[in-house]
């Protein structure tokens, strides 16, 4: 069994090669890097990102964070294209190919064959003599010194250079595309990231049953509306105009307070200034005042009329806490 320490000092040593080889691509944000994004800006297709083995895998998680940041993308595995794939790649898309070396046979067999085709190649490599090198119309440098690994062997550092060359790649498109939070919520529909961003308190709501009372009530039947309703609160109200509300613990603090009930009335109990949110402003929100006030449910109206109530519990349940 390996030593507490030895083990630590690997973790250490592992992420600190690996910082520093983060920091060293800060030299290689150049002309061609510049060009790159205004050559994908400027496009009127998609890009192909494609490698071979463990650049392949990274090549999947930029394809997959230039979708979900406005950039159009497909992956395409390197030892597939010369079977066929190359059949995805059209007239206008970008190409981008990565490999560490550019030298595996896989590459070296596909670039000749990319440029062939016409479309815009673009290299991630760390070799600056290799073979895709010198096909590419444009490099991203992401030459490392070293891998983690001790034998110099496992893809590590040069994988992570590839990985953090592609999120600057693609932040950089997203400020190009002005991609707003809007833009994101599109994308990400199904997610709580998404959620926080389009979720509106009256799509809650409206699953919610709708307690209301008259202000003349007596207190048996405020009881018993706000516990048939289980949302720990019932809305006072004329019409649909909201008078106030009521709240499980105002009938308790009414009865630590009153032997005789029998005069008291729901105008009595209620709050006559309840926090309010109108039915179009977002969950989010309906957080912040929730957690603001210290309070469980919150009044949600329609242009000033009662629509319903949202509860803590519904924003848990969305994941939007």
């Amino acid at each position: 069994m390996k030593s507490k320490k030895s083990i630590i000092d690997a973790g250490v040593s592992t992420l600190q090669l690996e910082a520093e080889a983060i920091l060293g691509l800060i030299k290689n944000i150049n002309d061609d890097f510049v060009k790159v994004v205004n050559l994908i800006i400027e496009s009127k297709g998609r890009v192909i990102v494609t490698g071979i083995g463990k650049s392949a895998i990274i090549a999947q998680k930029i394809v997959a964070t230039f979708n979900s940041t406005g950039t159009p993308s497909i992956f395409m595995h390197a030892a597939d294209a010369v079977h066929g794939d190359l059949g995805m790649i059209q007239q206008n898309d970008v190409v981008i190919c990565i490999s560490k070396s550019g030298n595996t046979p896989e590459i070296k067999v596909l670039a000749p064959l990319l440029k062939l085709s016409g479309n815009t190649m673009i290299g991630m490599v760390g070799q600056l003599n290799s073979e895709l090198a010198q096909q590419a119309d444009l490099i991203l440098n992401t030459f490392v010194e070293k891998e983690a690994c001790p034998h110099n062997l496992a893809p590590t550092t040069s994988t992570t250079a590839q990985l953090a060359m592609g999120d600057a790649l693609a932040i950089c498109l997203l400020h190009a595309r002005n991609f707003n939070e809007q833009d994101f919520a599109r994308y990400h529909p199904g997610g709580s990231l998404g959620k926080k961003l389009y979720l509106k308190t009256g799509d809650l709501a409206v699953k919610n049953q709708k307690p209301s009372i008259s202000p003349e009530a007596p207190v048996k039947d405020v009881i018993i509306e706000i516990s048939q309703n289980r949302l720990g609160a019932v809305v006072v109200v004329e019409g649909n105009i909201v008078l106030g509300i009521i709240t499980d613990g105002d009938i308790r603090r009414m009865l630590q307070n009153h032997t005789d009930l029998t005069n008291i009335k729901a105008s009595d109990l209620m709050n006559p200034t309840p926090k309010k949110i109108e039915k179009d402003s977002l969950a989010l929100q309906a957080l912040q005042i929730i957690k603001e006030n210290n309070i469980t449910q919150l009044l949600v109206t329609d242009a000033g009329n009662y629509f319903g109530i949202v509860h803590l519990h519904d924003l848990l349940q969305e994941g939007i806490i």
